[in-house]
């Protein structure tokens, strides 16, 4: 059984401030964490690991600063780590990034098949939840996304069924591997690591794939294989309120009413108006 599990590196987004002259992120002393929705994705593939044996392999595409994240994956148990850095893998979008981690998996699996791949549900920065899918498709792997829990895995018969979240329900699949994964935030609480391991993390060399090594077509990564780009990011002007309130007594409920009624006529009006 071996597992691939994708993490990234993100900003933290209660600290992201927006430079109100460039429009742009500011990052000088925004601290940098794992993707909260990778952790879940990391403990159920050790779950799994711990259960039925095998192993966890955990890659990451970013800066090289990005190795961090992957030491953390691994400090929680997962056995070996790979970090894709190139500078023309910068200012990728969902479909160019997913080319790179789906060349990367395929890489991996040369040496040893892959039957599970694991992502986050989607990333703080993002949130488009593209990525995983995008991978799936690329490699040719079942998807079952909105992952919360994984109900029972037959590795003889290479089935596997999970549970998938919805807005109202819960739907419960059973899928044929190798397979990718995306799991929900809820999924579980991730372990802390043990001492021994948080320093075997530190200590363990992570290999470094670059382009060189990769050998992609500069024109299907990066910007250059990008099919979207952010023109701008901005903060939504704040907006003047209007709070009306009836009193202790219930009274003014009819006045309150009425002006609902108007401010809502005065809102579909401007919304005619506005196209």
């Amino acid at each position: 059984m071996h597992i691939v599990v994708c993490v990234k590196m993100v900003p933290d987004t209660t600290q992201v401030k927006i430079d109100p002259i460039t429009n742009t992120l500011i990052r000088e002393g925004v601290p940098f964490i794992t993707n909260p929705f990778d952790g879940p994705a990391v403990e159920e593939a050790l779950k799994i690991k711990d259960k039925y044996g095998g192993k966890v392999t955990v890659i990451s595409m970013g800066p090289p600063m990005a190795d961090s994240v992957i030491r953390k994956a691994i400090a929680m148990g997962a056995d070996e780590g790979i970090l894709l850095s190139d500078r023309v893998f910068g200012g990728a979008d969902t479909l160019a990034t997913s080319k790179v981690l789906a060349h990367a998996i395929l890489e991996v699996s040369k040496k040893e098949p892959v039957d599970i791949i694991m992502c986050g549900k989607q990333t703080i920065d993002g949130d488009t939840a593209q990525v995983g899918p995008g991978i799936a498709t690329r490699l040719g792997f079942n998807q079952a996304t909105l992952v919360d829990k994984i109900i029972s895995l037959d590795l003889e018969r290479k089935k596997i069924v999970v549970r998938r979240k919805q807005d109202e329900w819960h739907e419960i699949i059973e899928v044929t591997l190798p397979i990718l994964l995306t799991i929900e935030r809820d999924a579980n609480k991730p372990r802390y690591p043990s001492v021994p391991r948080r320093i075997f993390s530190e200590e363990i060399s992570i290999p470094v794939w670059n382009n060189y090594f990769m050998k992609l077509d500069l024109n299907s990564i990066g910007l250059n294989g990008s099919a979207t780009t952010v023109k701008r990011i901005f903060a939504p002007e704040k907006q003047q309120g209007e709070i009306y309130a009836e009193d202790e007594n219930g009274n003014g409920v009819g006045t309150l009413v009425g002006v609902i009624i108007k401010k809502l006529e005065e809102w579909k009006i401007r919304s005619i108006q506005n196209g």
